[in-house]
């Protein structure tokens, strides 16, 4: 299927996310489409993918000009979007989510539908289940799911939304393998949105390069990464050495802490954090990294063991409770778990605080948060809502709603899908607050980054917590044998 976007025009308020862009992708082809946070990458794919119209300009398909309705109106003409976020209702089941988007019958044939996604799903060696509920389902797995929803839809252009964030190395390479199998072989047009320079690299053979609402570039892929990196940014950013920080008393302690869940044990936990330590977990999706964040959150209760905050034992603390004691925590699904969707900035501001009065000074509300979104460079207007926000700026909102002082931050990938500039400052900010004494424990998908930023390293596989390495001395490849199950 042959796209052209034609001068595509989308403002928010002032806020103008696409001004003018124009693009064509062939079929039989994949590409990457690169920008900083808040440079229009997802607005213009939401454009496309029938998700938002545009204000001004026009799709064509095949030489013809085309307007979708919703997301169901734009598969129907071919084209499908895997978002960051897959769209799926975690209660039910894997069939009944494929189902969903696919019959309208009364009464549906599930042996002849089982029968289809199995087909599909062998088709692209797709390591998931018909009978399994989306809430047991790593991020991978609910991404393949969402691919083959698309695929037995008739999608002919495939949208990919950072697809790569938060699944194991190994869901990785299944999916290049099934992405380039998609293109080279079905002939379908491939569109991958993407902050990782070197997936780009590696997978795409031409790069288009947004930059504040406009087209910066575009260039044949491989390229010097560098090229990639200015078209970005307008310049090659700086990145800041880190810093060595004195650690003081242990912040968090866990003693023989076990967790249960109907698809994981975690077992036998014993580690401690230290105030200004940043501590990493490593290891595959689903080893018990999130489990271990959410006990110490207060948000599952663990089956035995105990959880200290600075030698108060606060194991059967409710999740408020440790709220207002110093604990926060912020989790990878931004819109899922942390924010709200129809709220604005404003309304999100005023629900963090931790002291509220009978009524709302709106005025002071406002102002504080102007001042919030100038502190932590949030692209929206105080009245924007979290939905509107590309994901770099929800990311940044929720930086900006943690209060101060913390004893203990939890973080569940905090730099998802965020571009390096981004990243660099997610992790000053992060380094301030280590500075200030918070103990910070955070997972992560990418072991450069787990290195690269902690102190200390536990892995975890299949709920087991292998070893506790020294950040300065492993190696990638080391942990990546550690994650693996060796010792």
């Amino acid at each position: 299927m042959h796209v052209e976007l034609d001068d595509i025009h989308k403002s928010f308020g002032p806020v103008k996310a696409n001004a003018g862009i124009s693009l064509k992708f062939e079929s039989g082809k994949i590409y990457g489409l690169l920008g900083e946070n808040g440079a229009g990458k997802s607005t213009l794919m939401k454009i496309l993918s029938g998700y938002q119209p545009p204000d001004r300009g026009q799709i064509i398909l095949d030489s013809k000009p085309v307007k979708f309705a919703s997301p169901a109106n734009a598969l129907v003409q071919g084209v499908g979007m895997v978002y960051q976020d897959p769209l799926d209702l975690p209660p039910f089941r894997v069939i009944d989510n494929y189902l969903l988007a696919k019959d309208k019958k009364l009464i549906l044939d599930y042996r002849a539908v089982i029968k289809e996604m199995k087909t599909l799903l062998g088709r692209y060696n797709f390591d998931v289940d018909p009978d399994y509920l989306i809430e047991s389902l790593s991020l991978g797995q609910r991404q393949q799911l969402e691919l083959v929803r698309l695929l037995a839809g008739g999608a002919e252009t495939l949208i990919l939304d950072e697809p790569t964030t938060g699944i194991s190395a190994e869901q990785k390479d299944v999916l290049f393998e099934s992405i380039r199998k998609l293109a080279y072989d079905e002939g379908k047009t491939i569109i991958l949105v993407s902050h990782k320079l070197d997936e780009v690299q590696e997978l795409c053979e031409y790069a288009f390069v947004l930059r504040r609402g406009k087209l910066a570039g575009e260039i044949d892929v491989p390229c010097r990464t560098e090229d990639l990196v200015e078209m970005m940014f307008g310049q090659i950013p700086i990145r800041e050495v880190r810093t060595e920080q004195a650690l003081g008393e242990p912040v968090l302690e866990l003693r023989d802490l076990s967790i249960e869940t109907h698809s994981l044990t975690v077992q036998n936990i014993n580690l401690q954090v230290k105030a200004g330590e940043i501590f990493g977990l490593a290891g595959l999706e689903g080893s018990g990294q999130k489990l271990l964040l959410q006990a110490c959150a207060g948000l599952i209760r663990p089956n035995q063991g105990r959880i200290s905050l600075q030698g108060i034992d606060i194991t059967h603390w409710s999740f408020h409770r440790r709220q207002g004691a110093g604990i926060a925590y912020l989790a990878a699904g931004r819109l899922e778990e942390g924010l709200v969707a129809g709220l604005s900035i404003t309304e999100h501001i005023v629900l963090a605080q931790p002291k509220h009065d009978f009524m709302v000074d709106w005025s002071a509300a406002r102002e504080l948060t102007g001042e919030r979104i100038k502190t932590y460079q949030i692209v929206g207007r105080p009245d924007s809502t979290a939905d509107e926000l590309s994901g770099g700026n929800q990311q940044r909102l929720l930086f900006s709603l943690l209060n101060s002082p913390l004893k203990l931050l939890l973080l569940e990938h905090p730099t998802r899908g965020l571009d390096i500039r981004s990243t660099d400052w997610i992790w000053n900010l992060l380094n301030q607050r280590r500075q200030d004494g918070t103990a910070i424990l955070f997972m992560s998908a990418d072991l450069d980054e787990v290195i690269e930023r902690s102190d200390r390293i536990a892995v975890l596989s299949a709920g087991v917590m292998s070893r506790v390495v020294n950040a300065r001395e492993t190696t990638v490849d080391e942990l990546g044998r550690l994650i693996g199950g060796q010792v």
